[in-house]
């Protein structure tokens, strides 16, 4: 559940330290206004680096979600090799286990 709370940087000034404890509970951020115009978010750094691994994530796989739909398809039909198989094929040998 995202909780926005607006309030004006005067305001957030006074109220930083309770701000600050308020928006480390996910989805909570205050969006700080000058003048009645929103200015800045705050949300938690957790909640940042999140958002960071996200659209680094979305830039390296800007297809993902064709990508995993095709994956799911060629599960479902059984095309796919299990990671014993794809090492094999690349040339690793599997150590066997000592007693």
């Amino acid at each position: 559940m995202n909780t926005q709370t607006c309030i004006s940087i005067s305001e957030a000034r006074k109220r930083i330290f309770q701000i600050s404890d308020e928006i480390q509970t996910p989805g909570n951020f205050y969006t700080l206004t000058e003048k009645g115009r929103p200015k800045v978010v705050l949300i938690s750094a957790e909640e940042f680096e999140s958002w960071q691994e996200t659209i680094e994530t979305m830039r390296d796989f800007p297809n993902l979600k064709k990508d995993i739909k095709k994956a799911e398809k060629e599960y479902k039909d059984k095309n796919y090799a299990t990671l014993e198989e794809y090492l094999n094929q690349e040339g690793f040998v599997r150590q066997s286990k000592k007693k």
